[in-house]
């Protein structure tokens, strides 16, 4: 019997995604974090999409540094609309999928329409010419950051979510510029980031009968073997400026995974 009032063993409901069966090459990416202020990670996922060889591309959250509504995508020449466009591209040369993070949360079906994008939900169990793949952005798994995990209950709830938009895009883009300031103060401080719970991955793992997790979120890239055969493996973050190239395409095909740089992809 399991314990309702222990996270750790309760298992939302898991969707499902059949992969197409001429699929040889799949590439996982996650927590860019695109923004204007950083034009060189952008111009590298720009130059990814245009020239990737994968023939299903999977986005598992935080694409954006933050998302403050569909209707940002309505002012001419705004960076959620030129970034739409780069996807709308992107998806006509192959799938595109996308799974909302914690900080693009608010990406709804007007992003996914303008973007031609298919959205995810948190968690997908993906069946392809492998083992099932099990995707998350990998959030709601870090259970020791107690004060997001309220914050996440919260934030996803309709009646909160309708609050927010209500208000004018100048003053949620303000409330966005507020939430990258204190991320980025956080960042500085150098306080450490909660990691996914290793009990709950495998609670999720087992009930969606899946062998592999990918997630993104801690920005911690490795691969964990939690148990014979059964791993975690966590996507990394990109961040490309003056001082920093940290960006990597996880390519996965039916022999196993690589973890390759956004130019080898």
């Amino acid at each position: 019997m399991t314990d309702s009032s222990d996270p750790r063993t309760v298992v939302p409901q898991v969707a499902r995604l059949q992969g197409a069966p001429n699929w040889r090459t799949v590439d996982f990416i996650s927590d860019l974090h695109l923004q204007p202020t950083e034009p060189q990670t952008v111009q590298a996922w720009r130059d990814y999409l245009a020239h990737t060889t994968a023939d299903a591309v999977f986005i598992l959250g935080d694409l954006f540094e933050v998302w403050v509504g569909d209707d940002a995508l309505d002012e001419p020449g705004s960076f959620e609309a030129e970034c739409a466009a780069v996807l709308r591209a992107a998806a006509g040369q192959r799938p595109l999928f996308f799974m909302v993070g914690n900080r693009d949360f608010l990406a709804g079906a007007e992003f996914l329409r303008q973007s031609g994008m298919s959205g995810l939900c948190d968690p997908t169990v993906l069946d392809w010419a492998g083992p099932r793949i099990l995707l998350s952005h990998g959030d709601a798994l870090c259970l020791d950051d107690v004060e997001y995990q309220q914050f996440r209950a919260l934030s996803r709830s309709p009646a909160w979510q309708q609050q927010l938009l209500a208000q004018p895009l100048a003053a949620r883009r303000a409330l966005g510029r507020s939430a990258r300031s204190e991320s980025e103060q956080r960042k500085q401080s150098g306080a450490p980031y909660a990691d996914a719970d290793t009990q709950m991955c495998t609670t999720w793992m087992r009930a969606a009968q899946a062998p592999w997790l990918i997630h993104g979120h801690t920005h911690r890239p490795a691969d964990h073997e939690l148990a014979p055969g059964q791993w975690r493996i966590v996507l990394s973050d990109w961040h490309i400026d003056a001082h920093t190239r940290r960006a990597e395409v996880l390519r996965v095909t039916p022999q196993g995974w690589q973890r390759l740089t956004p130019e080898q992809a």
